[in-house]
């Protein structure tokens, strides 16, 4: 390269010490080429800050190299999942550009056809759901929805199982337990009904003590009086919280009364918020993988557009991270 001249596909090839043809399969996702070859090619590209023009590999072969991904609210997890859709989409050869489709589902569906008749994306993948006739069946586009979140945005699905609720009561049974109090999240919630369900079964299952299932929000406040609000005879018992708010309002509450976490109390959250590992205790959590959630809406958009991709995990998108405010326990399975 020279001067200050865009990088060219010559250049990446060149520097990865393959074809320009190896090059155009690489980014492209055509042909046929290692796993290997395809990512060292892609390495180098982004290395020296190649970008591959577009608008002429449209022209050439009505293909645009493009997908998008609608997005509705902005909100953290939303983000994560975004990291984990472009991931794929860029070991793929794709650009993925993310846009916003406020409102409505209608809205949201009306805002997919203009998309997809535009012609500008090969693939378009939605958070949100849309009715089953928004899909662009006469585009070239295939829209496929993730169906991670609702019509309001809220978990539901893969994202709402709340099996991991069972698990921690079962180890902390395993580890003594005997009392047991759900604080719930709002009732409008998928993530929270599922909680709340497995909760009530697992108490039922194991023939535990349930203090009762108390909350409605997800608030600090509502951890706070759940235990402000328990008979002095309460202790000791484990506390299910519906996140990590909850939970830290919990351990304020027990602190007010002067009952030690663990010991009076243990307190399991939801979310694996960073701040967990930083509180006095450290708080037991459910880590919620959304960025695999975006691989995998990612991986399933590109194998309905013809790109099938090899076998990857398929297992929970949750998983228990065990710290200080469970005391000493010991997970089975």
């Amino acid at each position: 390269m020279s001067g200050s001249a865009a990088p060219t596909s010559r250049d990446v090839a060149r520097a990865a010490g393959v074809s320009q043809t190896t090059v155009s399969y690489a980014l492209t996702g055509q042909g046929n080429i290692s796993t290997a070859t395809r990512a060292r090619v892609l390495e180098v590209a982004e290395a020296i800050g190649y970008r591959p023009n577009l608008a002429a590999r449209s022209m050439r072969t009505r293909r645009s190299g493009r997908v998008a991904v609608i997005m509705g609210s902005a909100v953290d997890t939303h983000m994560r999942l975004l990291a984990g859709a472009i991931d794929v989409a860029r070991e793929a050869g794709f650009v993925a550009e993310t846009l916003h489709a406020d409102g409505s589902p209608q809205d949201r569906v009306e805002r997919i056809r203009e998309l997809a008749s535009g012609g500008q994306y090969e693939g378009i993948l939605t958070v949100a759901p849309l009715p089953d006739d928004a899909s662009a069946a006469d585009s070239p586009c295939v829209v496929v929805s993730a169906a991670t979140f609702d019509d309001e945005l809220r978990s539901v699905g893969a994202l709402a199982d709340a099996t991991q609720v069972a698990t921690l009561i079962e180890a902390l049974a395993q580890a003594g337990h005997r009392r047991f109090l759900h604080v719930a999240g709002a009732e409008q919630y998928a993530s929270a009904r599922a909680r709340r369900s497995v909760y009530l079964e697992t108490i039922e299952r194991l023939g535990l003590e349930s203090l009762g299932v108390v909350g409605g929000s997800w608030s600090p406040e509502a951890g706070r009086t759940a235990i402000l609000d328990l008979p002095d005879d309460a202790r000791p018992v484990a506390v299910i919280a519906a996140n990590d708010h909850v939970a830290i309002g919990a351990m304020r509450g027990a602190g007010e009364r002067g009952w030690a976490v663990p010991g009076d109390l243990v307190v399991t959250g939801w979310d694996n918020n960073v701040f967990g590992a930083y509180t006095s205790p450290s708080l037991t959590s459910v880590d919620v993988d959304f960025r695999e959630a975006g691989r995998r809406a990612m991986r399933a958009l590109l194998t309905a557009m013809g790109r099938p991709q090899s076998p990857q995990e398929t297992g929970s998108l949750h998983r228990i991270v065990w710290r200080e405010s469970t005391g000493r326990v010991s997970p089975h399975g």
